[in-house]
C-alpha cells in the first residue's frame, strides 16, 4: 500500500498527521538532510571568511540560495547518491560539490567538508534543528498552555471547593488556587529548561582537530570552531569530545520535558477527577457522540488522550536521556538511529498539549455541585474550631472535635453549632466560631 494517513504505522504520520505535520520541518529525514546542507554551507563560507579559500560573491550567493531553497528534489538527489555511497553525510558533500560544478567552481570543491568527520555535521545539524524546534514550537506551546491554565485560575479565584487529601474530604480550598499550583509548577520547570544550553560537537574525527592541525599546524582551530558554532550556528561548542558530542545537555532537555509532561499528567488526572464528581460539565458539539451505546455520555476524552500520549512521550524520553550519553570508547553507531527518533516524543507531547487546551476550553463550572459538596461536609470546619480553641487554651480541643466528627455518618451545620453552644468559652468566641462555614474556611485567597 502507498503511504498515507490510513496506511501509516505510526499515528503521528497517520491519524494525527494534520495536527503534527509542521514538525517535519525539524524532525523528518528531509529536515535532517536540510540542516546538514545548511551546516556544510555555513562551514564552507566561514572558511572563506577566514581566508583559507577565496569565495566569489556570486558563489556565496548561489550556495546561500541552495540552503534557503532546499527542496524535496534536492533531498531525493542526496538519497539516491546515498544508495551508492552508503554514507549519508558523504552524499551531502557530493551534492554540494555538484552545486559548485554548476558555478564553474571546481577549484573550490575540496574545501567542502574540509578536515571534518560526519559527526561534526550531525552533531551541529541536529542540535540546531532541535534548538529551532524548541524555540519556535515546543516552548511557545507549553507557555501558551500555562497561560490558558492561569486564565482559568483567575476566573475561578473566588470559587470555594472541598479539598480532598487521600481522597477524603479535607479543609476547603479555592478552585483557582488549585489551578495555580500547576501554573507555578510549569513556570518553574520552564525556567529550569531555559537554563540548559544547546550544545554541539565540532572537532574532527576524534575531537582533536587532527586533520585541521596537520594541514595548518599554526592556526588556532579551537578558536575557529568556537566562533563557528557560537556565532554562525548559535550553539555552544563542547571543548573536549570523542567523535560525537556528549549528549548530556540534550539528555537534560529530554528530562526537563519529561518532568513537564509528568506535571501535565497530574493536571489531566485532577481535571478528569473534577469532571467525574461533576464539578465540571463539558460543552457539547452538535453531531458528536460520547458513547456508541449510552447517548447521555460526554466523556473527558481530551484529558484521557493527552494522558496517554504524555505517557508514550515520557517512555521514549526516558530511553533517549538514558541511552544517548553512553557511547563505547570514542564512538559507536547506536546514537545514529536513536537520534532519528527525537521528534517522536515531541510530537506526542505537542499533541497532548493541544488536547489539554481543547479540553480546558470545553469546561463549564458546575457551582451548585461544589456548594452541595461543601454543605454535605461540615466536618471540615473541625480543624478551624479546634485551632481557635487552642488559641483560647481550651483543654484538649483536638480530641473533643475528633470525638464529634471522626467516622460519623452525618455532620451538618446544626451538629457543629450545637457543639459550639455547649463549649465553656466566652460568648464572643462562640460567635466567632459560628461564623465559620465550609464556604469561607478557605484560607488566604492567593
Amino acid at each position: 500500500m502507498d503511504l498515507n494517513q490510513l496506511t501509516a504505522i505510526s499515528p503521528i504520520d497517520g491519524r494525527y498527521r494534520k495536527q503534527l505535520q509542521h514538525l517535519d520541518e525539524y524532525f523528518s529525514e528531509f529536515a535532517l538532510i536540510k540542516y546538514r546542507v545548511l551546516v556544510e554551507i555555513e562551514y564552507f563560507l566561514f572558511l572563506g571568511e577566514k581566508k583559507f579559500c577565496k569565495i566569489p560573491v556570486s558563489i556565496k550567493n548561489h550556495l546561500q540560495k541552495v540552503a534557503e531553497n532546499f527542496s524535496l528534489e534536492d533531498a531525493a538527489w542526496i538519497k539516491e547518491t546515498e544508495k551508492i555511497t552508503n554514507h549519508d553525510v558523504k552524499a551531502v558533500e557530493y551534492f554540494l560539490k555538484a552545486k559548485l560544478d554548476e558555478c564553474k567552481a571546481e577549484h573550490l570543491k575540496e574545501w567542502i567538508h574540509f578536515g571534518l568527520t560526519s559527526q561534526d555535521i550531525n552533531n551541529t545539524a541536529i542540535p540546531l534543528s532541535w534548538k529551532h524546534a524548541v524555540e519556535y514550537d515546543y516552548l511557545p506551546a507549553i507557555i501558551n498552555l500555562q497561560t490558558a491554565i492561569e486564565k482559568l485560575a483567575v476566573q475561578y479565584k473566588n470559587v470555594p471547593m472541598l479539598a480532598r487529601t487521600h481522597g477524603q474530604p479535607a479543609s476547603p480550598t479555592n478552585l483557582g488556587k488549585e489551578l495555580m499550583v500547576f501554573v507555578e509548577r510549569l513556570e518553574n520547570q520552564i525556567q529550569l529548561f531555559s537554563y540548559i544550553p544547546f550544545t554541539g560537537k565540532f572537532g574532527g574525527a576524534t575531537g582533536n582537530f587532527n586533520a585541521h592541525h596537520i594541514a595548518y599546524p599554526k592556526y588556532n582551530w579551537v578558536k575557529f570552531a568556537n566562533e563557528f558554532c557560537e556565532e554562525r550556528l548559535g550553539i555552544q561548542r563542547q571543548q573536549y569530545t570523542t567523535q560525537i558530542e556528549h549528549y548530556d545537555t540534550l539528555a537534560a532537555h529530554f528530562d526537563a520535558i519529561k518532568r513537564i509532561n509528568t506535571i501535565l499528567i497530574d493536571l489531566c488526572r485532577d481535571i478528569w477527577s473534577y469532571i467525574s464528581v461533576d464539578y465540571f460539565k463539558q460543552k457539547t458539539k452538535k453531531g458528536e457522540i460520547g458513547s456508541s451505546a449510552m447517548p447521555h455520555k460526554v466523556n473527558p476524552i481530551d484529558f484521557e488522550n493527552a494522558e496517554g500520549n504524555l505517557g508514550i512521550a515520557n517512555a521514549i524520553l526516558e530511553h533517549l536521556s538514558a541511552k544517548l550519553p553512553i557511547s563505547r570508547l570514542q564512538r559507536d553507531l547506536t546514537d545514529s538511529t536513536v537520534l532519528r527518533n527525537i521528534g517522536v516524543p515531541v510530537a506526542h507531547t505537542i499533541l497532548s498539549i493541544r488536547s489539554i487546551e481543547k479540553g480546558l476550553g470545553k469546561l463549564v463550572l458546575n457551582e451548585p455541585k461544589l456548594k452541595e459538596d461543601l454543605e454535605n461536609n461540615w466536618a471540615v470546619v473541625a480543624e478551624a474550631i479546634q485551632t481557635i480553641l487552642r488559641r483560647e487554651n481550651y483543654p484538649q480541643p483536638y480530641e473533643a472535635l475528633k470525638d464529634l466528627t471522626r467516622g460519623k455518618n452525618k455532620i451538618d451545620k446544626k451538629t457543629i453549632h450545637q457543639f459550639i453552644t455547649k463549649l465553656k468559652v466566652s460568648t464572643s468566641v462562640k460567635k466567632e466560631l459560628k461564623l465559620i462555614t465550609p464556604y469561607n474556611y478557605t484560607g488566604i485567597n492567593l
